[in-house]
């Protein structure tokens, strides 16, 4: 198969693990004998500082010619706490989703057996978690309208939702729950915000179509607490914008790391790949950042072209990697010196010698990156 890729690092960690997915990726092709083609563009405060827009339609051009977009992150510590400027990191990953419609964020949320000791929950809690979030990503408080008073002291975000968009993920949702465990659970605030009784009464409307697959409605503030309490309830998450961005983050107290989240945004014409997590600049350059979620990214992204073989090697090598301790120092308590390329070399090796993955190993403490 041959793909076009386009790869938009972004700012902070994002370069750094974006990396490792690409490297990955690669991989695959020369063992599967597919052509990837990968082409890089900026976005986020790097691209700020290049071109002062942060998304430049240069990017714009090079995803519109893409088969898949390969993210990393977005967002500076310099921006963190200057409110002066209308020009933000962030609004080139708004404007991105905006411009592609790409309207379903889809968030596998696991709990690995090797990593079950790094969650701060109990262990008899989380074993055998395997959630999937539906988040709807291009509407709600964070697209609406936004206003602030003449003299500064009020300000007005506009949540706002349609009935088609709630419609098309709502499917999307309970389609994905027919090929699972039959669960759906639909995370609103329907006892207070108007936007969340059309989504309940959408969904509940679109239900009677999936008569097989049992619909659960509750309130984020109880959804965020049952996500802690008893994880394993749930198996397809449906809900939107804000919630779905709160809830995901929280989800990664389960799994140990954030670094371990990846997720795939989905349009009816365009597609994207991303870890959840954010830019973590302060980290940047310095060999610690997780790549797992942007190569688990990766895997999602030959998912959805129908490279399942593909994928299943880049998780199985994921999969040996943790259970080897083959990580960064998030997870890491045994090596000090496992960096963010030497995750990505371990895995990439995997790939090409699966059956000789503990001399792999021996080669990274030695310093080596691949057998020769």
């Amino acid at each position: 198969m041959k793909l076009n890729i386009a790869v938009l690092p972004g700012d902070g960690i994002g370069p750094e693990v974006t990396a490792q997915a690409v490297k990955v990726l690669k991989a695959i092709a020369m063992e599967f004998n597919h052509v990837f083609t990968f082409k890089k563009a900026l976005i986020g405060a790097s691209a700020i500082d290049k071109t002062g827009h942060p998304l430049p339609e240069e990017t714009i051009d090079v995803c519109k010619g893409s088969d898949a977009i390969l993210f990393g992150a977005i967002g500076h510590t310099k921006y963190n706490n200057d409110t002066s400027t209308n020009v933000r990191p962030e609004q080139g990953l708004l404007e991105l989703r905006k411009t592609f419609d790409l309207y379903s964020n889809i968030r596998p949320v696991i709990a690995y057996d090797d990593l079950l000791h790094k969650s701060s929950l109990k262990v008899k809690q989380i074993r055998g978690t395997n959630i999937l979030i539906y988040r709807e990503l291009t509407g709600g408080i964070y697209f609406g309208d936004k206003t602030f008073s003449e003299d500064g002291n009020r300000a007005t975000d506009i949540c706002s939702y349609s009935r088609f968009e709630i419609e098309r993920i709502a499917h999307q949702a309970f389609k994905a729950a027919q090929s699972r465990k039959r669960k759906l659970t639909l995370v609103d605030k329907a006892n207070v915000l108007a936007s969340s009784k059309l989504w309940r009464r959408v969904v509940l409307e679109i239900a009677s179509q999936y008569p097989d697959v049992e619909l659960k409605c509750i309130y984020i503030d109880n959804a965020a607490m049952e996500l802690i309490i008893n994880p394993k309830q749930f198996d397809v998450i449906l809900t939107e914008n804000m919630f779905g961005d709160i809830l995901s983050e929280e989800a990664s107290v389960i799994v140990g790391s954030i670094g371990l989240l990846a997720s795939a945004s989905k349009g009816d014409k365009h597609v994207m790949f991303e870890p959840i997590h954010g830019a973590y600049t302060k980290a940047a350059n310095k060999g610690i950042a997780n790549p797992i979620a942007s190569i688990l990214s990766a895997a999602l992204l030959l998912d959805h072209f129908g490279l399942v073989d593909e994928a299943a090697l880049i998780r199985a090598g994921v999969d040996k990697s943790l259970h080897l301790q083959i990580t960064t120092p998030d997870l890491n308590t045994k090596y000090d010196h496992i960096t963010t390329t030497k995750v990505g070399d371990f895995i990439e090796d995997f790939i090409n010698n699966p059956n000789e993955t503990n001399l792999n190993f021996k080669n990274i403490h030695l310093g080596q990156s691949t057998i020769i």
